[in-house]
């Protein structure tokens, strides 16, 4: 028996966008300085959010005055690329790891191997996008798809991801659309079509995580150490999260 590889393990996590931000960019950075083991977390979006890639200054106007249920909808800029992803119904996870070898194709699909493998386990087969034409005019994550998004196979997107490298590190983060509402999207994004994948109602969160775990356990062959974030460590990333611009 080889030792395995101890990674991190923050538990589910609930806060705005800015924070979850934060905390990405703070694991890759803290990662990158040799003070952090490989980190996986998986959290959800409160208030719901629009997040833009890094690089994505153009957007739609009125996204600055969307609400939903009474709350106004926030915009959080991301420190990976891509495009933007509307965070409503959904699950985001996040890796931080360093040493894969390859390109950055090669890096996402060694990182996207336990999604792939946990939601097989889970009913729904996905393969990877192949990235069209209507890409770069296209704002919306979720409305095209790329090598690095994951697809059923009828064509439904359930899993957009974005990465960023320092270094040897990469923070690779993701949005698992669980249960989008319709209505919000066609709002955000316009009326181009919107499927909807069902989810099997016996699926809770919960359980998606703990299987998720359990393939990603395989996948990076490691294993984790659960531990919340620390009072020291929580003001080290609020002073990081910046106001929504």
């Amino acid at each position: 028996m080889h030792n395995k590889q101890i990674w991190r393990l923050i538990p589910l996590l609930e806060a705005s966008g800015n924070i979850q931000m934060a905390i990405d960019h703070w694991l890759l950075e803290k990662h990158l300085s040799g003070q952090h083991p490989p980190s996986l977390r998986f959290y959800t979006w409160s208030p719901v959010a629009i997040s833009l890639g890094y690089h994505q200054h153009k957007y739609p106007q009125h996204w600055q005055n969307l609400t939903w249920q009474g709350q106004k909808v926030d915009l959080v800029r991301r420190p990976t690329g891509g495009r933007a992803v509307l965070h409503q119904g959904d699950l985001t996870y996040a890796v931080v790891t360093s040493g894969l070898s390859g390109n950055r194709i090669e890096a996402y699909q060694k990182i996207c191997e336990f999604l792939i493998q946990g939601w097989r386990q889970l009913g729904i087969d996905l393969h990877y996008g192949s990235a069209g034409r209507g890409y770069i005019h296209n704002p919306n994550c979720f409305g095209t798809t790329t090598g690095a998004d994951l697809m059923t196979k009828d064509g439904y997107k359930l899993i957009g991801s974005a990465q960023l490298r320092r270094g040897r590190a990469i923070l690779q983060h993701g949005s698992m659309r669980l249960q989008p509402d319709v209505e919000l999207f066609t709002e955000v994004f316009g009326s181009e079509s919107f499927s909807c994948l069902q989810i099997p109602q016996n699926l809770s969160m919960e359980k998606i995580i703990a299987v998720l775990l359990t393939t990603a356990s395989d996948c990076f062959d490691m294993q984790f150490s659960v531990q919340p974030l620390s009072e020291d460590e929580w003001q080290a990333i609020l002073a990081l999260s910046q106001p929504t611009e």
